[in-house]
């Protein structure tokens, strides 16, 4: 016969707790707040001039740009917001 063992596993509730909320900070911290031209077509499977043509020059987009020189970023969150608008209107 094969003897038999007895394994306890005892959990402190509030560190789990608090390893739990660290990594929730963690990836709320990693989310994007800028994107650029290549960045969306990355995130859309888009390409740039697809992108150009026909999601950037929508009010709801252009909206959501910031300009410095001559480069170019949207806040991420609301663009993907208006992108999802724009294609599910097709």
């Amino acid at each position: 016969m094969i003897p038999t063992t007895e394994v306890s596993i005892s959990i402190n509730e509030q560190e789990l707790r608090d390893y739990i909320d660290k990594e929730l900070s963690k990836q709320i911290h990693q989310q994007m707040v800028l994107v650029d031209i290549n960045k969306l077509a990355e995130v859309t499977c888009m390409s740039i001039r697809y992108l150009e043509d026909e999601i950037l020059h929508d009010p709801r987009v252009r909206v959501h740009e910031v300009r410095k020189n001559r480069k170019r970023w949207w806040v991420a969150q609301p663009v993907f917001k208006a992108i999802v608008n724009i294609v599910s209107e097709w």
